[in-house]
């Protein structure tokens, strides 16, 4: 890579990227599928791929529209509204109130007692849940050494090398889990996974220990058919 053409915008970055990823704003049903997009592009300059963005983009969902300058236009002044009217406040408030104690204890939380829940968590989904849904899978959690590690907590073998995998996430942490979108980044970790092991990656949602995500079920069990047929010489 031999030039970056990103800004820099220096501490601001920090601020800017909480507000745009919490009001969702450079998600693909705003800004399309970037990195599909200019995988289809294969652009040589910038000002290529940035022509034809504007040309060709749409956002995602059941009523895509054409995306334009005006319309990035629109989102930025947005995020400005966001971080002016409730972020900045919500934070000066915050900070007005944090002590030491604070955290100290949020440490301590974080590392034992989040940790914790998330393990009870994810045991109750996979031996309570999916276990008993699917008793011919064998699942197992993920190994460290495996490069998608950090995106898939759990694989469900169908045989020693064709596995699909899980992700499970707490409700708590999305108080609608609908409106959760799989960022760039983990798509391409899904997708290297399925290049590696063959089926997809579910995300599952955990609500209390269990599956909250019902219909997630039935997806799993069509792809677990999808992968008997298409590696049925190898089973």
């Amino acid at each position: 890579m031999k030039q970056k053409h990103s800004l820099d915008f220096g501490k601001k970055e920090k601020v800017l990227n909480y507000a745009c990823q919490t009001y969702q704003l450079s998600r693909p049903n705003k800004v399309g599928a970037v990195m599909a997009l200019i995988r289809e592009c294969q652009p040589h300059t910038i000002e290529e791929w940035e022509m034809w963005y504007f040309e060709n983009a749409y956002t995602a969902g059941k009523t895509p529209f054409k995306i334009t300058k005006e319309s990035l236009l629109e989102l930025g002044e947005r995020l400005y509204e966001k971080i002016i009217e409730v972020v900045i406040p919500e934070w000066q408030d915050a900070f007005s109130k944090l002590t030491k104690e604070d955290c100290i204890d949020y440490i301590y939380n974080l590392t034992i007692n989040r940790t914790f829940d998330g393990y009870l968590r994810e045991k109750s989904v996979v031996n309570d849940g999916l276990a008993k849904a699917f008793p011919d899978v064998q699942f197992e959690e993920s190994p460290c050494e495996l490069d998608h590690a950090g995106d898939i907590d759990y694989l469900g073998y169908i045989s020693e090398n064709v596995a699909f995998g899980i992700q499970i996430k707490p409700v708590t942490a999305k108080a609608n889990f609908g409106n959760y979108s799989v960022s760039e980044r983990m798509k391409a970790s899904f997708e290297a996974f399925r290049k590696d092991f063959g089926g997809k990656v579910f995300i599952v949602y955990s609500l209390d220990g269990e599956i909250a995500n019902k219909e997630v079920i039935e997806s799993i069990k069509q792809e677990i058919e999808r992968l008997k047929d298409s590696y049925s010489h190898t089973l």
